[in-house]
């Protein structure tokens, strides 16, 4: 890559925690030591379909998408969550319905998984992205601290309410799009347990779970839908508050709890966090 870059009269430059980075004109590449390869830049789908995919790459793939994965534009489901690492705010669980037509216009309109979306502000302008092109062919379920709490205290296991809230999802798509074959989500550590849960909901799906599941276009949508209802969510939780509740479950979240339980106590705080992360116990008792 390096060689072909001089070859073409690229000018190389210092990356930090990275190998390189070189730019010609409006193109630019990123090669980092994880050994991530970025192209950015006007000229970026030219250089990748003319230079980098037949000279290094050896194979043609931009714009023979549909040719290579035809499952990624057959209609389908895709199902995510967001919340779930985090101990303030909802559980959300979102669903969205894409074909060959709408996959392409999600694709041409930059969605992709939540996880590489940069920032809270671009992850609330891409979900309206994604709801203005799908339409009423999505699905959110948001599970908010108290109704949360209660369900862990009848399913005593986490997957157990994943898969509740996946299958309600899946089951609430199912009857605005009665004809959809297929739903993808990402790979439950027993697949046996989403599957059951439709089963109980008499949902009669081809159901389909993998890991990296985000990759699907459907899959990324709804991971938008989830993490912007989330966000939402934690926006509302907080409303009143001194300042706004914390993402994650660190340290600066535990020290956050600890200053609301030390003001507020045990019943106010389990309205605003997932009571059965060790974070509370550790917050209650020490200041009990």
């Amino acid at each position: 890559m390096a060689n072909l870059l001089r070859e073409q009269d690229y000018e190389f430059a210092a990356l930090p925690y990275g190998h390189f980075r070189a730019t010609k004109g409006k193109c630019g590449a990123h090669y980092y030591k994880s050994g991530k390869l970025v192209i950015n830049g006007k000229g970026a789908r030219e250089f990748v379909e003319f230079v980098f995919e037949p000279l290094v790459l050896g194979e043609a793939r931009l714009g023979y998408e549909e040719e290579l994965n035809p499952e990624l534009f057959a209609p389908h489901f895709g199902v995510d969550e967001a919340g779930k690492g985090d101990f303030f705010g909802p559980l959300v669980i979102a669903g969205a319905y894409t074909d060959k037509a709408l996959a392409k216009a999600l694709a041409a309109a930059g969605v992709r998984d939540s996880k590489r979306v940069g920032s809270d502000r671009r992850m609330l302008e891409m979900e309206r992205e994604v709801r203005n092109i799908l339409g009423s062919k999505v699905d959110v379920v948001a599970i908010f601290p108290r109704k949360y709490n209660e369900l862990y205290g009848r399913f005593r296991n986490l997957n157990e309410m994943l898969a509740w809230g996946h299958s309600k999802v899946i089951e609430n798509l199912a009857l605005k799009v009665p004809s959809c074959p297929r739903a993808l989500s990402d790979q439950f550590a027993n697949p046996r347990v989403l599957e059951r849960q439709l089963a109980k909901k008499n949902v009669r799906i081809r159901l389909e779970q993998r890991t990296k599941a985000e990759a699907d276009i459907a899959v990324a949508a709804a991971s938008i839908l989830a993490r912007a209802a989330f966000l939402r969510g934690l926006e509302t939780l907080g409303e009143g508050l001194a300042r706004p509740l914390g993402k994650g479950a660190g340290a600066q979240v535990k020290e956050q709890a600890r200053e609301l339980f030390n003001a507020s106590g045990a019943d106010y705080l389990r309205t605003l966090v997932k009571a059965h992360f060790k974070t509370f116990r550790e917050v209650t008792e020490d200041l009990a």
